[in-house]
């Protein structure tokens, strides 16, 4: 039975297994719960991905959930360098993601939207197939 501090992550980009920040490599270890989905949009940022949360041009996003810890959680935000205010780069929201046939609410850090202009769409919503294109 999972510990009630715990809450699950739905990640898109790096830290999805294999990525360069692969979140199965960080400590305190993630539990996988099963591939996820959500509808927004994927924009490549050179290395990294962001994601962009519904929309008018929103495509099906795949993703993978984790249960993660508190620890982990504070792990994360530095990785994805959380900061108070508009100015961060990304934002985390909890959204409902699709697991598995099942809805689930989860924590997504989502990429500041001023940040998207003029960057390429990743089209099919996954960053894994995108780079390894």
């Amino acid at each position: 039975m999972p510990e009630a501090s715990t809450r699950l992550v739905f990640v898109y980009g790096t830290l999805r297994r294999g990525g360069r920040n692969d979140i199965n490599r960080l400590r305190p270890a993630p539990e996988y719960v099963g591939m996820g989905e959500v509808q927004g949009r994927l924009y490549h940022f050179d290395r990294y991905p962001g994601l962009t949360l519904g929309g008018e041009e929103a495509v099906t996003v795949i993703g993978e959930v984790y249960r993660i810890t508190p620890g982990l959680e504070d792990l994360l935000d530095a990785i994805e360098q959380i900061v108070p205010g508009e100015d961060s780069e990304y934002f985390k929201r909890e959204v409902n993601v699709l697991v598995e046939g099942n809805t689930r609410l989860c924590l997504v850090y989502e990429i500041n939207a001023a940040r998207v202009s003029g960057r390429q769409a990743i089209v099919h919503g996954d960053w894994i197939l995108f780079h390894q294109m």
